[in-house]
Protein backbone atom coordinates (compact mmCIF):
# COMPACT_ATOMS: atom_id res chain seq x y z
CA UNK A 1 0.00 0.00 0.00
CA UNK A 2 1.32 3.48 -1.16
CA UNK A 3 2.26 5.86 1.51
CA UNK A 4 2.16 9.91 1.29
CA UNK A 5 4.87 12.42 1.88
CA UNK A 6 5.46 15.84 3.11
CA UNK A 7 8.03 18.46 3.26
CA UNK A 8 9.45 16.41 6.53
CA UNK A 9 7.77 12.84 7.15
CA UNK A 10 7.15 10.01 4.95
CA UNK A 11 4.32 7.99 6.30
CA UNK A 12 3.50 4.35 5.50
CA UNK A 13 0.56 3.39 5.10
CA UNK A 14 -2.21 5.98 3.27
CA UNK A 15 -5.22 4.01 5.18
CA UNK A 16 -5.11 2.41 8.76
CA UNK A 17 -6.81 -0.77 8.08
CA UNK A 18 -7.89 -2.98 11.09
CA UNK A 19 -8.53 -6.07 11.23
CA UNK A 20 -12.22 -6.42 12.68
CA UNK A 21 -13.50 -8.57 15.05
CA UNK A 22 -16.53 -7.96 17.34
CA UNK A 23 -15.84 -8.05 20.75
CA UNK A 24 -12.16 -7.54 20.29
CA UNK A 25 -9.28 -4.84 20.07
CA UNK A 26 -7.36 -4.74 17.13
CA UNK A 27 -3.81 -2.75 16.24
CA UNK A 28 -2.10 -1.43 13.09
CA UNK A 29 1.05 0.59 12.68
CA UNK A 30 2.35 3.18 10.50
CA UNK A 31 5.74 4.47 9.54
CA UNK A 32 7.66 7.51 10.17
CA UNK A 33 10.49 8.25 8.21
CA UNK A 34 11.73 12.06 8.65
CA UNK A 35 13.37 12.32 5.33
CA UNK A 36 14.88 15.86 6.19
CA UNK A 37 18.49 16.24 7.73
CA UNK A 38 16.80 18.49 10.75
CA UNK A 39 14.69 17.21 13.65
CA UNK A 40 10.99 16.77 13.03
CA UNK A 41 7.91 16.68 15.16
CA UNK A 42 4.91 15.18 14.81
CA UNK A 43 1.55 14.98 16.37
CA UNK A 44 -1.44 12.45 15.81
CA UNK A 45 -4.96 13.58 15.84
CA UNK A 46 -8.35 11.53 15.26
CA UNK A 47 -11.83 12.50 14.68
CA UNK A 48 -13.00 9.56 16.63
CA UNK A 49 -10.47 9.81 20.10
CA UNK A 50 -12.60 7.46 22.70
CA UNK A 51 -12.31 4.62 20.07
CA UNK A 52 -8.35 4.50 19.49
CA UNK A 53 -5.41 4.76 21.54
CA UNK A 54 -2.13 6.05 19.81
CA UNK A 55 1.03 5.51 21.02
CA UNK A 56 3.29 7.59 20.62
CA UNK A 57 0.41 10.34 19.52
CA UNK A 58 3.36 13.14 19.58
CA UNK A 59 7.09 12.74 18.99
CA UNK A 60 9.94 13.54 17.26
CA UNK A 61 12.06 12.12 14.41
CA UNK A 62 15.44 12.49 14.05
CA UNK A 63 17.10 13.09 10.55
CA UNK A 64 16.73 9.74 8.55
CA UNK A 65 15.28 7.73 11.27
CA UNK A 66 11.55 6.04 11.18
CA UNK A 67 9.39 5.62 14.29
CA UNK A 68 6.75 3.37 14.60
CA UNK A 69 3.55 4.23 15.76
CA UNK A 70 1.03 1.97 17.16
CA UNK A 71 -2.88 2.49 16.76
CA UNK A 72 -5.10 0.07 18.69
CA UNK A 73 -8.87 0.00 18.24
CA UNK A 74 -11.26 -0.59 21.07
CA UNK A 75 -13.44 -3.48 21.08
CA UNK A 76 -17.05 -3.22 19.13
CA UNK A 77 -20.20 -4.77 20.53
CA UNK A 78 -21.37 -4.56 16.57
CA UNK A 79 -20.12 -4.49 12.75
CA UNK A 80 -20.91 -1.33 10.88
CA UNK A 81 -23.09 -0.97 8.34
CA UNK A 82 -20.84 -2.83 5.36
CA UNK A 83 -17.75 -2.58 7.10
CA UNK A 84 -17.50 0.67 6.18
CA UNK A 85 -15.68 2.81 8.58
CA UNK A 86 -16.13 6.80 8.33
CA UNK A 87 -13.24 7.69 11.23
CA UNK A 88 -9.65 9.49 10.09
CA UNK A 89 -6.66 10.22 11.19
CA UNK A 90 -4.32 13.54 10.84
CA UNK A 91 -0.40 13.64 11.02
CA UNK A 92 0.84 17.19 11.24
CA UNK A 93 4.94 17.25 10.98
CA UNK A 94 6.52 21.06 11.72
CA UNK A 95 10.63 21.33 12.14
CA UNK A 96 11.75 20.99 15.50
CA UNK A 97 15.20 22.29 17.02
CA UNK A 98 17.97 19.80 16.89
CA UNK A 99 18.20 18.00 20.11
CA UNK A 100 14.56 18.58 21.00
CA UNK A 101 12.22 15.57 22.53
CA UNK A 102 8.81 14.53 23.06
CA UNK A 103 8.89 16.69 26.02
CA UNK A 104 9.21 19.78 24.44
CA UNK A 105 6.38 19.53 22.21
CA UNK A 106 3.73 21.94 22.60
CA UNK A 107 -0.08 22.44 20.63
CA UNK A 108 1.51 26.01 19.68
CA UNK A 109 4.24 23.95 17.50
CA UNK A 110 1.49 22.80 15.03
CA UNK A 111 -0.30 26.39 14.97
CA UNK A 112 -0.44 27.57 11.43
CA UNK A 113 1.45 30.94 11.22
CA UNK A 114 2.46 32.72 8.33
CA UNK A 115 5.78 32.03 7.25
CA UNK A 116 5.65 28.68 8.77
CA UNK A 117 4.94 25.12 7.34
CA UNK A 118 3.06 22.49 8.80
CA UNK A 119 2.64 19.61 6.80
CA UNK A 120 -0.86 17.62 7.44
CA UNK A 121 -1.70 13.86 6.23
CA UNK A 122 -4.86 11.84 6.61
CA UNK A 123 -5.66 9.07 6.85
CA UNK A 124 -8.77 6.87 6.22
CA UNK A 125 -9.53 3.80 8.49
CA UNK A 126 -10.66 0.40 6.80
CA UNK A 127 -11.63 -2.41 8.56
CA UNK A 128 -10.67 -5.67 7.10
CA UNK A 129 -12.71 -9.26 7.78
CA UNK A 130 -10.37 -11.39 10.51
CA UNK A 131 -9.80 -14.96 8.24
CA UNK A 132 -8.78 -16.84 11.57
CA UNK A 133 -11.74 -18.50 13.10
CA UNK A 134 -13.01 -16.92 16.75
CA UNK A 135 -15.74 -18.12 18.71
CA UNK A 136 -18.17 -15.33 17.46
CA UNK A 137 -18.07 -16.42 13.36
CA UNK A 138 -18.11 -20.36 14.81
CA UNK A 139 -21.27 -19.47 16.90
CA UNK A 140 -22.94 -17.55 13.92
CA UNK A 141 -22.04 -20.51 11.76
CA UNK A 142 -23.67 -22.87 14.05
CA UNK A 143 -26.29 -20.64 14.57
CA UNK A 144 -26.72 -20.57 10.20
CA UNK A 145 -26.42 -23.95 9.67
CA UNK A 146 -28.75 -24.73 12.85
CA UNK A 147 -31.23 -22.59 11.57
CA UNK A 148 -32.43 -24.37 8.57
CA UNK A 149 -31.70 -27.60 10.36
CA UNK A 150 -34.36 -26.60 12.49
CA UNK A 151 -36.44 -25.44 9.97
CA UNK A 152 -36.24 -28.67 7.85
CA UNK A 153 -37.35 -30.40 10.99
CA UNK A 154 -40.55 -28.05 11.28
CA UNK A 155 -40.95 -28.72 7.61
CA UNK A 156 -40.40 -32.66 8.01
CA UNK A 157 -42.69 -32.61 11.27
CA UNK A 158 -45.37 -30.30 9.76
CA UNK A 159 -45.54 -32.49 6.80
CA UNK A 160 -45.55 -35.67 9.08
CA UNK A 161 -49.18 -34.96 10.04
CA UNK A 162 -49.76 -33.63 6.53
CA UNK A 163 -48.66 -36.98 5.26
CA UNK A 164 -50.89 -38.91 7.95
CA UNK A 165 -54.01 -36.94 6.90
CA UNK A 166 -53.29 -37.77 3.61
CA UNK A 167 -52.84 -41.46 4.34
CA UNK A 168 -55.92 -41.56 6.86
CA UNK A 169 -58.66 -39.90 3.45
CA UNK A 170 -57.17 -42.48 1.71
CA UNK A 171 -57.81 -45.02 3.70
CA UNK A 172 -61.07 -43.71 4.91
CA UNK A 173 -61.87 -43.47 0.70
CA UNK A 174 -61.28 -46.91 0.21
CA UNK A 175 -63.52 -48.06 3.54
CA UNK A 176 -65.94 -45.79 2.23
CA UNK A 177 -65.60 -47.29 -0.79
CA UNK A 178 -65.77 -51.02 0.02
CA UNK A 179 -69.07 -50.32 2.45
CA UNK A 180 -70.76 -48.93 -0.67
CA UNK A 181 -69.80 -51.80 -2.69
CA UNK A 182 -71.28 -54.03 0.31
CA UNK A 183 -74.29 -51.91 0.79
CA UNK A 184 -74.89 -52.14 -2.66
CA UNK A 185 -74.21 -55.96 -2.74
CA UNK A 186 -76.69 -56.32 0.09
CA UNK A 187 -79.28 -54.30 -1.45
CA UNK A 188 -79.41 -55.95 -4.86
CA UNK A 189 -79.64 -59.76 -2.74
CA UNK A 190 -82.43 -58.15 -0.57
CA UNK A 191 -84.16 -57.12 -3.84
CA UNK A 192 -83.50 -60.50 -5.63
CA UNK A 193 -84.71 -62.45 -2.03
CA UNK A 194 -87.62 -59.87 -2.10
CA UNK A 195 -88.58 -61.03 -5.66
CA UNK A 196 -88.02 -64.80 -5.24
CA UNK A 197 -90.53 -64.25 -2.34
CA UNK A 198 -93.23 -62.65 -4.41
CA UNK A 199 -92.62 -65.37 -6.81
CA UNK A 200 -93.04 -67.94 -3.90
CA UNK A 201 -96.11 -66.54 -2.61
CA UNK A 202 -97.44 -66.06 -6.35
CA UNK A 203 -96.87 -69.82 -6.30
CA UNK A 204 -98.34 -69.98 -2.97
CA UNK A 205 -101.27 -68.35 -4.06
CA UNK A 206 -101.84 -71.14 -6.93
CA UNK A 207 -101.38 -73.75 -5.12
CA UNK A 208 -103.90 -73.29 -2.39
CA UNK A 209 -105.56 -71.81 -5.40
CA UNK A 210 -105.74 -75.71 -6.73
CA UNK A 211 -105.56 -77.35 -3.76
CA UNK A 212 -108.89 -75.72 -2.55
CA UNK A 213 -110.29 -76.57 -6.22
CA UNK A 214 -109.36 -80.55 -5.84
CA UNK A 215 -110.72 -80.10 -2.19
CA UNK A 216 -107.94 -82.33 -1.06
CA UNK A 217 -105.12 -81.22 1.76
CA UNK A 218 -102.07 -79.78 1.50
CA UNK A 219 -99.86 -81.55 -1.49
CA UNK A 220 -95.95 -82.31 -0.55
CA UNK A 221 -94.90 -79.33 -2.89
CA UNK A 222 -96.75 -77.00 -1.41
CA UNK A 223 -95.10 -78.31 2.11
CA UNK A 224 -91.87 -77.88 0.09
CA UNK A 225 -92.95 -74.24 -1.47
CA UNK A 226 -93.89 -72.78 2.38
CA UNK A 227 -90.04 -74.50 3.61
CA UNK A 228 -88.39 -73.01 0.89
CA UNK A 229 -90.66 -69.40 1.74
CA UNK A 230 -89.69 -69.79 5.51
CA UNK A 231 -85.35 -70.32 4.70
CA UNK A 232 -85.55 -67.37 2.20
CA UNK A 233 -87.27 -65.01 4.56
CA UNK A 234 -85.32 -66.10 6.98
CA UNK A 235 -81.73 -65.06 4.77
CA UNK A 236 -83.51 -61.52 4.27
CA UNK A 237 -83.75 -61.07 7.93
CA UNK A 238 -80.39 -62.53 9.00
CA UNK A 239 -78.37 -60.15 6.25
CA UNK A 240 -80.57 -57.16 6.59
Amino acid sequence: MSGGSGSFLEIQPSELAFPFEIMKQSSCSMQLTNKTDHYVAFKVKTTNPKQYCVRPNIGVVLPGSTCDVTVTMQAQKESPPDMQCKDKFLVQSVAAENGATAQDINASMFNKEPGKVVDEFKLRVIYVPTTTPSPIPEDSELGSSAHPFAQENGINHSAMPQSVSRSSAETGKEKSSEATSVISKLTEEKMSAIQQNQKLRQELELLRKESSKSGGGFSITFLLVVGLLGIVVGYILKRT
